[in-house]
């Protein structure tokens, strides 16, 4: 029987009692506060643990807070199945708390301190400006990174192998995904140049980086690129209207919260403007976009609990290697390609991890 008692110092609720199961004291008490930068789009993550015994000795309390700082909300049930792998059960010993931060990459900074005030001991932060702010926030809390495109050109780790201080977790490897994508897109497209980029210039950290990567590979394979921002989805049509006025062979939308909030819509321009276009997410490509090229981000979310686990248990992050994916994901809508009327060579579609039909 559990009983759900006020937490007065951070005004909500934890729950404390034994096991239904075996009757033993509960051992974790896991509560997240979810904080999310767009109605339906998580923004990141940051969990909090605070550790204290009760006045016998016999059991310990961790409470584990959830700050969505960056990165889709569809994961967040990945992560909560990693959880769950290791003994974590929502509604049993994990409780879930949203907060929302309505797309303002300003606010990251406050929300990461605000936790801090709580007392937190684990910190995990889903792509690059979320771990930024949490790595800025504190030198001595442990962070897990999850989904940050480049770490170590971030300034968030020192190295892969030995990451020091206090931020370990994975890394997309987006940064070096990107001339991969833009290789397959040429075999597969007979004509993509100019290409136009998609890009958010508030998310300025990793976009800059994944921007300086894009230009190197375009030079290389011969490709002329045109930059396009858009801040939000306000943005979205005055964009569309000048990629549309620029006369583009194709379309580059670059991973990012914002764009995979809003898939459809991004995807049902490129189609109506017959640009071929390439993304790295595959959501894009199963919501009418011609193809994608990325990590499976399901499993960077699950293998992000193991992280939470073995912190909680006494590891110190500068001892845990950051993790690159092992999963990527090349899916083609062949839909899209027959709308298009675009033949996709069949070595293309015989590498492809999806075809969607």
């Amino acid at each position: 029987m559990k009983e759900v008692l006020p937490d007065r110092d951070r005004g909500s609720c934890v729950v404390a009692g034994r096991d239904n199961a075996t009757n033993a004291p509960l051992r974790w008490l896991v509560r997240l506060l979810g904080l999310c930068a767009y109605a339906f789009l998580v923004l990141g993550i940051v969990l909090a643990n605070v550790s204290r015994n009760n006045s016998n000795g016999e059991w310990q309390e961790f409470a584990l807070k959830w700050q969505n700082l960056s990165g889709p909300l569809a994961y967040h049930d990945e992560f909560q199945r990693g959880l769950r792998e290791l003994g974590y059960v929502e509604g049993r010993n994990i409780l879930i708390e949203y907060r929302f931060a309505d797309g303002k990459f300003d606010r990251l900074g406050a929300l990461a301190a605000e936790l801090i005030q709580l007392n937190v001991d684990v910190i995990v932060s889903v792509v690059t400006q979320a771990s930024l702010a949490a790595k800025n926030a504190t030198g001595t809390i442990p962070i897990v990174i999850v989904s940050v495109g480049d770490p170590v050109g971030a300034g968030l780790v020192a190295s892969l192998a030995r990451p020091g201080a206090n931020v370990t977790g994975n890394s997309a490897m987006t940064i070096e995904v990107i001339g991969k994508s833009l290789g397959l897109f040429k075999q597969t497209v007979p004509r993509v140049s100019p290409m136009a980029v998609l890009w958010n210039p508030n998310n300025v950290v990793y976009q800059g980086q994944i921007l300086r990567e894009t230009e190197a590979k375009a030079r290389t394979l011969g490709i002329e690129l045109q930059m396009f921002g858009a801040r939000g989805p306000e943005e979205f049509d005055s964009t569309f209207a000048a990629i549309t006025g620029a006369s583009m062979a194709s379309l580059l939308v670059l991973a990012d919260p914002l764009f995979s909030a809003y898939t459809a819509r991004i995807a049902d321009f490129a189609d109506k403007s017959r640009l071929p276009a390439m993304y790295g997410l595959r959501e894009h490509a199963a919501a009418g976009g011609l193809m994608s090229y990325g990590p499976n981000y399901a499993e960077l979310y699950r293998r992000a609990a193991s992280y939470v686990d073995r912190i909680l248990k006494g590891a110190k992050p500068a001892d845990l290697p950051v993790e690159q994916p092992t999963k990527f994901e090349f899916v083609i809508n062949l839909r899209t390609a027959k709308a298009l009327d675009l033949a996709i060579p069949p070595g293309v579609l015989a590498i492809a991890d999806e075809v969607i039909e």
